[in-house]
């Protein structure tokens, strides 16, 4: 077997409405603590038709696009929240991924999370529980899409400061 260095990488990881439906949550993070990952950002999110669209971009052309964007906007789960985190060390998104299984359920191994804890619906809708970056480059996308730079404890990705003048936010009153 050869030595191959280990890549430091980030990965997103959603725990979606179905997840915490079931109360999943705990049984997730305890799976994913098996990689030895850290964990540099998380937060809860009710997200947003237009986070939900973005996210699943790549999807927009699918018949099933309108359910995935209900779906992880927690409409079909009264459930209007996701978990987000991201995960960073060695492989990050290659082991996340094993751990959670393949993105259908039926398809997943037994022993995987989406294997043990995910379904599909009768209408075809794979309920998966969670979200796991696929490469490189979705992580990034999809990272900076979720979370800003300051709510990510490393350094991930190149930064630059910025006065936003006149910008709108909501604060404690």
């Amino acid at each position: 077997m050869s030595e191959k260095s280990e890549m430091i990488q980030q990965t997103l990881v959603l725990i979606k409405p179905d997840g915490l439906k079931k109360s999943l949550t705990g049984n997730i993070l305890t799976r994913l603590s098996e990689t030895k990952l850290e964990i540099v950002a998380a937060k809860i999110v009710r997200v947003t038709r237009a986070l939900a669209e973005e996210h699943y971009r790549s999807m927009k052309d699918k018949p099933f696009f309108e359910e995935l964007i209900q779906y992880l906007k927690g409409e079909l789960h009264d459930r209007r929240k996701v978990i987000a985190m991201v995960y960073w060390g060695p492989d990050a998104i290659q082991k996340v991924r094993q751990l959670a299984g393949a993105t259908n359920p039926e398809e997943a191994e037994a022993t995987s999370i989406r294997g043990s804890f995910g379904r599909i619906t009768t209408k075809g809708l794979y309920e998966n529980v969670l979200h796991a970056s696929t490469d490189e480059s979705e992580a990034e996308r999809e990272i900076k899409l979720w979370f800003e730079p300051d709510e990510v404890i490393v350094d991930l990705y190149p930064t630059e400061t910025k006065t936003i003048e006149k910008e709108k936010r909501q604060v404690w009153a």
